[in-house]
This record gives C-alpha cells, sequence and structure tokens, in this order.
C-alpha cells in the first residue's frame, strides 16, 4: 500500500513538473518574441501531450517497485508504453500543425500553402505510431511489422493511391509554382471558375465568382489543363478585346467636304494630312486613269474610324501604352463588319477594368454617326412595324 502511495505521489509530482514546464515554455517563447507559437502550441494541445506523456514514463519507471505477477507487470508496461507514444506522436502532430498556423499567418503563406506537405507529415506520423503501437503490445520488432507490409504493398498501393497521386502533384505544383493561394483560376471541366481559397493534399477549394466553392482532387490539377490568371495580374495590364459590328450599308468613301470636316479632330488631324499626301501622290502616278472615280485611291468612313479608334485608346490615360495596341478590321459577317480593339488596361481590378472598357465604348460607339457610320442591329419587332 505504501509503495502505492508512493507511486501515486511521484505521479502527481510528474503532472506538477509538466505543468510548471509547460508554462515555463510558454513564457519562453513570449520573451523571444514569439507568441505566435506559444498560443498555436497551446491550441493544439502540444503541452498537454507531453504532459500526459511524462507521468507515463514516471509510472514505467517505477512499475517494478510493485509486487505485481510478470504477466501482468508486462501487460501494464506494454499498455504505458503505447499510451506514451501515441502522446509523443500526438505532441509531434501539434507542432506540425503549429508550423502550419506560423507559416499561413507568414506574409509568404499568403500565396503558398504548405498544408499539404503537413498532411502528408501527419499522415507518415499516424502510420509510424501505429507500427509501434502494434509492435508493443504483439511484442514483436518494429522491423519484423514493416517486413510484413512489404508483403502488402499492392493493397497498400491501391489504397494510398490518391494520397500518392496527390503528394506527386502538390510537389510538381509547388516546384514549378504553377499555384497558390488566392489565385484566379479555370477549370471549365470542373465547374471551376475563381479564386484559390484552400490548398491540401487531397484537394484544392476555389470559391467560384457565385460564392458556390468547387472542390478539385489536387491529383486533377496536375493531369489536366486549367488557366491562371495570376500572371495578368502580375503584368499590371488587363486585355481589352471586343469588337464593334459595322452596318455594311453605310460604309462608303468620304467626299472632300467630309475630310475637312474630320479634320477639326485633333487625334486623326495628322492621319488625314498624311493619308491625303499619300493617296495625292498614288494618284498623281496613275495619270489619266484618275478620270474614272474607281480608279482613285479614296479615304473611307470606316478606315478614318479605325484610324481614330487607334488613336483613341493610344492616348487615352488608363491604358497600358507598353503593350500591344490594335484597332483591326476582321472579316465581315452577316451581322456585319467587325471592328475589334485590342489593348491592356494599367488596372486589373475586375470593377476598374469594367469601367475603363465601358468608359472607352461609350465613346466610340457614340462618335461612329461622326464617321457617317452605323452599328449593325438585328430587325425587332417594333422596326418590322414600321414596314406596315
Amino acid at each position: 500500500m505504501a509503495v502505492l502511495a508512493g507511486l501515486l505521489l511521484l505521479v502527481a509530482i510528474a503532472l506538477l513538473i509538466a505543468r510548471v514546464l509547460g508554462s515555463v515554455a510558454r513564457r519562453a517563447l513570449r520573451i523571444v518574441g514569439r507568441p505566435d507559437w506559444a498560443e498555436s502550441l497551446i491550441r493544439h494541445r502540444v503541452f498537454r501531450s507531453i504532459g500526459f506523456a511524462l507521468p507515463l514514463l514516471v509510472v514505467l519507471s517505477n512499475l517494478p517497485l510493485l509486487a505485481l505477477p510478470p504477466d501482468l507487470a508486462g501487460l501494464l508496461v506494454r499498455l504505458f508504453t503505447s499510451a506514451g507514444v501515441v502522446f509523443v506522436f500526438l505532441a509531434l502532430i501539434g507542432v506540425l500543425r503549429t508550423w502550419e498556423d506560423v507559416y499561413s499567418a507568414s506574409n509568404k503563406g499568403q500565396t503558398r500553402s504548405i498544408k499539404g506537405y503537413v498532411e502528408l507529415g501527419r499522415i507518415l506520423l499516424w502510420a509510424i505510431c501505429a507500427i509501434l503501437v502494434v509492435s508493443i503490445m504483439m511484442d514483436r520488432s518494429p522491423l519484423l511489422m514493416l517486413s510484413g507490409l512489404g508483403a502488402l504493398s499492392a493493397v497498400l498501393l491501391l489504397v494510398f493511391k490518391d494520397t500518392l497521386l496527390s503528394l506527386v502533384a502538390s510537389t510538381q505544383m509547388s516546384n514549378y509554382d504553377m499555384l497558390r493561394l488566392g489565385d484566379w483560376i479555370e477549370m471549365p471541366q470542373a465547374g471551376a471558375d475563381g479564386f484559390v481559397i484552400d490548398m491540401a493534399l487531397h484537394t484544392v477549394k476555389v470559391q467560384n465568382w457565385d460564392k458556390t466553392v468547387t472542390t478539385i482532387p489536387t491529383y486533377k490539377l496536375f493531369s489536366e489543363s486549367f488557366r491562371n490568371w495570376r500572371h495578368m495580374f502580375e503584368s499590371g495590364g488587363r486585355r481589352i478585346k471586343r469588337t464593334l459590328r459595322i452596318d455594311a450599308g453605310t460604309v462608303r468613301f468620304l467626299t472632300e467636304s467630309e475630310i475637312d470636316e474630320l479634320g477639326r479632330y485633333a487625334l486623326i488631324r495628322d492621319y488625314l494630312g498624311g493619308k491625303q499626301v499619300e493617296l495625292e501622290e498614288t494618284n498623281r502616278r496613275l495619270g489619266e486613269l484618275t478620270e474614272i472615280a474607281a480608279n482613285r485611291r479614296r479615304l473611307t468612313n470606316i478606315g478614318t474610324f479605325r484610324a481614330y479608334a487607334k488613336a483613341y485608346i493610344e492616348r487615352h490615360p488608363e491604358i497600358r501604352h507598353d503593350m500591344l495596341m490594335i484597332a483591326r478590321m476582321m472579316e465581315p459577317q452577316s451581322d456585319g463588319i467587325p471592328i475589334e480593339i485590342y489593348c491592356f488596361t494599367n488596372n486589373t481590378a475586375w470593377v476598374e477594368y469594367e469601367r475603363i472598357q465601358g468608359d472607352i465604348f461609350d465613346h466610340l460607339l457614340a462618335i461612329l454617326p461622326e464617321f457617317w457610320l452605323r452599328l449593325y442591329q438585328a430587325p425587332a419587332g417594333s422596326d418590322l412595324s414600321r414596314l406596315r
């Protein structure tokens, strides 16, 4: 009875020492300027797990003092040892999760996730813990357990197929910087179009624009194609690629008076002057052929509008002038002649991008009649009613 009382006293002292050591460790982390580590270690119960492991060590070291039958003593040793191993591995897993929390709160952790590696570490630690516990309870060498697992390798590969594929995919995507937290990606085959909000070992979560969340297996992001818009944001320019469909019936040559009238527009004054000199030189070389109007080179209203549109985006203060700018005519179709505007805004934010794009096309649509052009519009019911 006295031996048992002494053993209980040792356990109580061990628990007290564990609590004191935990308090000292927390204070030490705060003193060295790492309160984040201290708080996360407490949250993941690292000190608590260590506090449970120490009394078990005390009990094991003093168990021979009790006059117990050999079989019972051996069983208690295996039970307490297994419990101690579990608490030690719980503490190690807590340290891993603490590292993940601290890393995620850092600047680098805002874009790069280590959650997949932490999950892999937890799986490995639990696997090692299970092997050690089983070997302790069966009183066999862990190496013997591992040799038995070799015979089950085919089954293990089948069971952990997704884990292995996800591990390879996570490693490759991290090495080649293919995906980061906060990236805007499009993956139509998975129904994903939005920002990456979580990257784990097995899955990647994407918050779509409608606030729904799509979960994609990690290995699919490596084996299948997806579009990442991150480089667009990093470049500082967002593309505008939109067409104006001109009514083909309004396209014609400009008269001299119309050219003079358009010459009042500062954006195309130089263009018109240079173009007139070029056309006069060409027509002079043609000689008498220019007596027939069809033989003369003349300015068209659609070509002049195209020059105006290009000059407008070239002088726009919110367009990137170091990136490609084009105003081009595309192949005429049954629904009009497309004039495509191709340029890049200097603001990649969605709201600002739409504002800039809207301002540009508001102006171009409004100025079309000044060039005696009209936007193509399919006849509606009200248009047909006027024919009666």
